[in-house]
């Protein structure tokens, strides 16, 4: 029965909208609220294996979700090179806008955890931040190319991004490598959250295994510390790794989730 239904979701075809000139792809699933909004990482698409066990759970329970591809990414349109964490933000907070209502929480995996930092910020400052009623990032990566990426730049990549603009990189995640722009690492600085208190007003709920070869655990460490201490849960999955998508993460997950609808229920 899973299988089939799994199946059948792949099989439908996505809802188009247009964003800044490129056409994004989207599912949303109708149902009560709060609805759960799907935030995907670099190179992933709205198919994975974690978005597809949360549309199961939404069928399953009658909650809204909503996902989609960001441009260069799955069934989107847009050329992958051309990506920044402002396009993909801007993609985000369209989706959100066009096809959620009601209290939703904010699911980010990796990169998306950054967007879904960032669209907080953004709604709080169009006035429309109540709407946020919980955060549950897995494997958090926000401010990846700062953080993460330059401190381990090699003087090749770093001429690459100098000279050509750009470097790729082998992804044990994907046949094709992954391609790092001059813009991505510059727009990425431009939309950076770890430089203060990021006040979110809703409790988060941050999943991060510690045998994370792409994202250390301590760098969740780091996001808390940022963020208002009694409104945070971190949970760190010893043999866990990026992906947090064995049975065992995918059951924290949902149990995670499950829990912040707990808190912010009426």
């Amino acid at each position: 029965m899973g299988t089939e239904r799994v199946m059948s979701n792949m099989q439908a075809q996505p809802e188009m909208i247009e964003v800044e000139g490129v056409s994004i792809a989207v599912r949303h699933r109708a149902g009560a609220a709060p609805g759960i909004v799907w935030l995907g990482g670099f190179r992933s698409d709205m198919m994975g294996t974690k978005a597809e066990r949360l549309d199961r759970w939404a069928e399953d329970t009658g909650h809204a979700f909503t996902r989609h591809d960001y441009s260069g990414h799955g069934e989107s349109g847009g050329r992958f090179q051309e990506g920044t964490i402002s396009r993909w933000l801007a993609e985000s907070l369209a989706v959100f806008q066009s096809f959620t209502s009601g209290p939703q929480i904010l699911v980010g995996s990796s990169m998306g955890a950054w967007v879904a930092l960032r669209m907080v910020e953004e709604l709080h400052r169009q006035g429309d931040g109540a709407r946020i009623g919980g955060l549950l990032l897995l494997a958090p990566a926000p401010d990846f190319t700062s953080e993460l990426m330059e401190p381990q730049l090699t003087a090749a990549q770093r001429n690459a991004l100098d000279e050509e603009g750009y470097f790729e990189e082998f992804s044990e995640y994907s046949p094709e490598p992954n391609i790092y722009t001059r813009a991505l690492f510059y727009d990425g600085a431009a939309n950076a959250v770890l430089k203060g208190t990021i006040d979110t007003h809703c409790p988060v709920h941050i999943l991060q295994g510690m045998a994370d070869p792409d994202v250390p655990w301590q760098h969740a460490m780091t996001l808390v510390e940022h963020l208002p201490a009694d409104d945070v849960t971190l949970s760190l999955i010893r043999d866990g790794d990026h992906r947090l998508s064995r049975p065992q993460d995918l059951d924290m997950i949902v149990g995670a989730l499950e829990g912040l609808i707990a808190r912010i229920a009426p």
